[in-house]
């Protein structure tokens, strides 16, 4: 028996009961209310506002651009979408890695100016203290290990990671730190699949993977990658469901046409 379809709303509880019911985990991102609207009536566990929206919405390069305000503004919007899955938000690049005291007044804007469910934030040993405060203040925890966008300039590459042991071995350590601190799952991103799925057993939290192999709890993919929207990223890890882009250039090439030629709007189209 699903336990997703056993609940009216989804919560952290339910990943956990998911995770010891061996029921894998759906989360997809959204960053507006009409896609998070009908990704909730599709049955979606998980809603990640991710900072992806950088990238997505807005056209950076990278995640690092967005703030902390345009995060509420795109979570504020997902959130008037939803009924029962649950919503985590991004903490963007800046908000969290300085000190603790800003870490948690940032979680503490997002949950109070939004509603969202959760909040998520990326990094091991190094962003414990943030973690540990925000936990401690009731809001829900999600960790980020593996690739983290947010230190692209660190890494220089978006490669794979934790290939070689010194750095699978941090991962693992910082896994079971996480946990440790109150994290209620966490993301794996871009790591061999062997090593995920070492991490995600030696969890008793959901691990989410993307490009981390089909061991972790649930799997996460960016909806204007997973739609075929956004066409010039295709990662080894991303199945495409859908080729929006070629279907909308197309209904809006006939559109132009028809406004063109004058067959739109015909006479029953008309008033």
């Amino acid at each position: 028996m699903s336990v997703n379809k056993e609940v009216k709303r989804i919560t952290t509880n339910t990943l956990q009961k998911m995770k010891s019911n061996s029921e894998k985990i759906s989360m997809i991102t959204a960053y507006d209310f009409s896609f998070a609207k009908l990704f909730d009536e599709a049955g979606i566990d998980v809603i990640l506002v991710g900072d992806s929206a950088s990238n997505v919405m807005a056209g950076h390069e990278t995640t690092l651009p967005i703030t902390l305000d345009q995060m509420i503004y795109h979570a504020q919007s997902v959130l008037r979408g939803i009924h029962r899955c649950l919503v985590v938000v991004d903490l963007p690049f800046g908000t969290y890695q300085s000190n603790s005291d800003i870490a948690l007044a940032s979680a503490i804007r997002i949950m109070k100016e939004t509603g969202a469910h959760a909040i998520k934030l990326e990094g091991g040993e190094e962003a414990l203290e943030s973690i540990k405060r925000i936990v401690n203040a009731g809001i829900p925890v999600m960790g980020h290990l593996g690739l983290t966008p947010q230190s692209i300039y660190k890494f220089g590459t978006y490669t794979v990671r934790a290939k070689e042991e010194e750095e699978a071995n941090k991962l693992r350590k910082d896994a079971l730190l996480l946990q440790e601190a109150g994290c209620f799952a966490m993301v794996l991103e871009k790591i061999p699949a062997q090593l995920a799925k070492e991490v995600s057993e030696s969890l008793h939290i959901p691990t989410i993977g993307i490009g981390a192999g089909n061991d972790c709890d649930g799997q996460v993919l960016v909806m204007h990658d997973m739609m075929g929207i956004n066409t010039e990223f295709k990662p080894r890890f991303l199945r495409q469901y859908l080729n929006l882009h070629e279907q909308i250039t197309g209904a809006v090439q006939q559109y132009i046409t028809d406004v063109k030629s004058g067959d739109f709007p015909n006479e029953h189209e008309s008033y």
